[in-house]
This record gives C-alpha cells, structure tokens and sequence, in this order.
C-alpha cells in the first residue's frame, strides 16, 4: 500500500468516536438553554425597486406592485436568513404563514 491510498476505519453502530450519542435520543428539552434566544421572522411577500421620487409620491390607498404573482409561494427568512416557503393564511381573522416547503443550505436559489 503506497502512501497515497487511504484507507477509512470501520466502526459498528455500537463503538467508536461518536458510540455514546447514538444511544441517547434528542428531545426538545436538550434545547433548553436556546429556547430565550431571540430570532427575528420575516415573511416576505415580495419586492419591489422604486426611486426616491417615486416613494414619495405613494399615499394612503397606493397600490404597489410586487415582483410575485397571486398564489406565488412567499420566502420565510429567519435573522436574515432564507429557511422555508410557504403560503399566506387566515387563522381567526388574522394573517398567518403556513409553511410548504423547508429550504436546505444549498437549495436558497434566488
């Protein structure tokens, strides 16, 4: 065997470096210490680019059109950060977000 070939340990389920978290399951109570942290959820129903003059000019009942279409999934962003897609929803006559899609590092295509 030259130095270059590489050969990669084997373990069973049971031994080995990671053997003693695998016999504990995870529950949320493990969490406990992140449960006070503070994380700011931004549901964003679309875009739009307009110039000074232009914001300025928008009053009460203005109608300003977004970059999405009726029906378009909505970007959910958590601390600035694109996590999830989903749909507006009314949940005892207030807005909601109901969640349909969970975006994976990676996926966050523009």
């Amino acid at each position: 065997m030259s130095e270059n070939d590489l050969k990669l340990d084997e373990f069973a389920p049971e031994e080995g470096p990671l053997a003693e978290t695998r016999d504990e399951d995870k529950t949320a109570g493990d969490l406990a210490s992140v449960f006070d942290v503070p994380v700011n959820i931004s549901a964003v129903l679309g875009r739009a680019s307009l110039s000074v003059a232009q914001l300025l000019q928008l009053g009460q009942g203005s109608v300003l059109e977004l970059d999405r279409k009726v029906g378009e999934a909505i970007d959910i962003y958590v601390n600035n950060r694109l996590v999830a897609r989903g749909e507006v929803v009314i949940v005892d006559e207030r807005l909601g977000v109901t969640m349909t899609e969970i975006i994976k590092d990676g996926d966050a295509a523009p």
